[in-house]
């Protein structure tokens, strides 16, 4: 089964000069912990709401006039619309992400998280390696 089949489709993302602030407000809007950054509608980065608390709040910045482009996590791991789930999967937990951006030509068509790949039964197997493997290699920075 390729990425196109089981995606999230309707992503909200953000421009580069978009405010930490409005990350914040969007992501509480539609339930969301990340969110793709653009430029010209091809993707520069991810923004999570880690990156929030720890890039910007904690730091003691103004989040209403913060850049999410001084935040966001830069290069981000992207599938394609045609990416077998398997693969996917494996990329999830070999770069230890949550969430995969699904990329066509560039720009965001959609999101693959751990949840859309849980709620799929034959794909339950590999959300569950790919969140044990991301949960046992993570290590706290504070």
């Amino acid at each position: 089964m390729k990425l196109r089949d089981v995606m999230t489709k309707e992503v909200t993302s953000l421009n580069v000069d978009d405010t930490v602030e409005k990350a914040a407000q969007i992501m509480k809007e539609k339930k969301v912990g990340s969110i793709p950054v653009c430029r010209d509608g091809k993707i520069e980065g991810m923004v999570t709401d880690r990156d929030i608390t720890l890039r910007s709040i904690a730091q003691g910045e103004n989040i209403s006039s913060i850049k999410v482009s001084s935040i966001m996590s830069l290069n981000p791991i992207t599938g394609d619309l045609n990416m077998d789930v398997h693969e996917a999967a494996n990329l999830m937990a070999e770069n230890q992400i949550r969430r995969l951006p699904v990329v066509d030509n560039n720009a965001v068509v959609g999101i693959l998280s751990l949840g859309d790949l849980a709620v799929e039964p034959k794909f339950v197997n590999e959300a569950g390696d790919a969140l044990s493997e991301i949960s046992e290699n993570t290590t706290s920075t504070t």
